[in-house]
């Protein structure tokens, strides 16, 4: 069983800290044909600009993480090897969807993405888009992310004041409780509206989760799986 480290902090303080990514550059021409087979069966992958954490501390209620630029080819490539590089990490915002009358709602990644069929909250690896000045702004990240995948605005969502950071070896998941003011099911029915107007939408599908009964092992990552056990006790 893959062990956890759940901490609560107050803030998330940032920065974009370029650097070379030594591992990535080492393994190039290993990562480029990796990347081309995943490509050809995936024409829609996107090799951008994404953000890798390098450097990462607790500082009381303050998490302090410094940021690379790196591609989505060499990201992917670091995970699908293995997380063979031990000096960065992926360090993310998670938007953990809470409905009205105490349900979590979670999104089925459509088959086109990178992870076809996971089960889990709103979110994505941090990008430039995420890049305020010399900041990265995880707490932007989560209502971009909610709002691409769900439709969802700002204005329909109350935020936690705090954040579940749960370390889980090579990841860093940034949990946020966004709070809907609405029934699960019409969340969902809201969801899914939004998706089937979009031509190629990023969910498949919304799933409820209202007991520990309805927690999926097999599509939830198991630091997901690990939240929602948690939160339901």
């Amino acid at each position: 069983m893959t062990d956890f480290v759940f901490r609560r902090v107050r803030t998330l303080d940032c920065i974009f800290e370029p650097r070379p990514w030594d591992w990535a550059e080492r393994e190039s021409a290993r990562i480029d044909a990796h990347w081309s087979t995943i490509a050809a069966d995936n024409p829609a992958l996107f090799d951008g600009r994404v953000l890798v954490q390098h450097r990462g501390v607790f500082d009381g209620d303050v998490f302090r993480g410094a940021y690379l630029e790196t591609r989505f080819s060499r990201f992917i490539a670091w995970r699908d090897f293995g997380f063979p590089d031990t000096g960065v990490r992926n360090c993310f915002a998670m938007a953990a969807l809470r409905s009205g009358d105490g349900a979590w709602l979670l999104g089925v990644m459509g088959d086109h993405t990178s992870n076809p069929g996971k089960v889990y909250f709103p979110a994505g690896t941090p990008d430039f888009d995420d890049v305020v000045g010399d900041r990265v702004d995880l707490a932007g990240s989560v209502l971009r992310e909610l709002g691409e995948e769900t439709g969802l605005r700002p204005d329909d969502v109350a935020l936690a004041p705090d954040w579940t950071l749960i370390e889980a070896g090579p990841r860093v998941a940034c949990m946020r409780d966004a709070l809907v003011d609405a029934p699960a099911a019409e969340i969902r029915a809201r969801i899914l509206a939004m998706l089937a107007q979009e031509e190629q939408p990023e969910l498949s599908d919304i799933r409820i989760v209202r007991t520990v009964a309805d927690i999926d092992e097999e599509a939830m990552p198991p630091f997901v799986s690990a939240y929602l056990r948690e939160r339901l006790r």
